[in-house]
C-alpha cells in the first residue's frame, strides 16, 4: 500500500487533536478526517486506508499519490500556529536551502512559460482556488494549499528584454506544516491545477 508508514503514525494519533492542530473535520464511525486540500474537500478514511474527494453528487474520485502524500503528512505534521505573514523564498525555509535544489527545484520555469505572456490569466482563475490578489510583480495572487498552508505565487511578465520570471513564496511557519518532500509535492500540486485551469481558460 502506498504510504503505508505515514498511515501507521497517522492512525496513532487522537483524532480531535490532530484535526484542531490541522484545522480540519474529524468524524468517527467510521473514523476519518475531511480536509481542503486546493479548495477540494478530501475524506480521509482511516478504517479503509482510502482517501478520496468528497464532491457532492458525483462518484468518489481517489486522490492522486502526490494528494495523498500531502494531505497525510499534513494531518500527522501541522501545526496549531497562526501564519507569520511574513513571506520567505524556499532557501530560506529550515533545511531548504539543501534541499530545494536540482530535482527538488521549484517549478518556476513552469509557472513562467504558462503565465510569463498573460500574467493576467493568473488573476482570471484566481476565484477558482478562492485566491486572494496581492500587489506584486505583474500578477501575484496568496491561495490556501491546506488550511494552513497558504502559498503565495508572483509573475512578472515576458519581454524583448527580459525573459518572463515566476516566484514561489511561504509563510516563514511552511515547515512547520509540512516536511519538505511533501512542501515540494503541494507546490507541484498547486502549479499543475494553476496550467491546468489556464489552459481551460485561455
Amino acid at each position: 500500500m502506498a504510504h503505508e508508514g505515514l498511515w501507521e503514525q497517522l492512525e496513532k494519533l487522537d483524532g480531535a487533536k490532530t484535526a484542531q492542530r490541522a484545522k480540519c473535520e474529524y468524524l468517527s464511525d467510521p473514523a476519518r478526517f475531511v480536509v481542503t486540500l486546493l479548495n477540494t474537500a478530501y475524506v480521509v478514511n482511516l478504517t479503509d486506508r482510502n482517501i478520496f474527494s468528497a464532491h457532492t453528487g458525483s462518484p468518489q474520485e481517489p486522490a492522486s499519490f502526490l494528494e495523498q502524500l500531502c494531505l497525510l503528512a499534513y494531518l500527522i505534521n501541522a501545526q496549531d500556529l497562526p501564519p507569520a505573514n511574513k513571506l520567505v523564498g524556499a532557501q530560506a525555509l529550515p533545511g531548504g536551502q539543501f534541499f530545494f535544489r536540482g530535482l527538488h527545484s521549484l517549478p518556476t520555469e513552469k509557472l513562467a512559460r504558462v503565465f510569463g505572456a498573460h500574467p493576467e490569466m493568473l488573476s482570471k482563475i484566481s476565484e477558482q482556488f478562492e485566491a486572494k490578489k496581492c500587489e506584486f510583480g505583474d500578477a501575484s495572487i496568496t491561495l490556501c494549499v491546506l488550511p494552513r498552508l497558504p502559498l503565495t505565487i508572483v509573475i512578472w511578465r515576458g519581454c524583448e528584454q527580459f525573459e518572463a520570471r515566476a516566484s514561489i513564496l511561504f509563510d516563514r511557519t511552511a515547515a512547520s506544516q509540512l516536511p519538505l518532500d511533501a512542501l515540494l509535492a503541494a507546490v507541484n500540486l498547486t502549479v499543475d491545477a494553476l496550467a491546468g485551469a489556464a489552459a481551460e481558460n485561455s
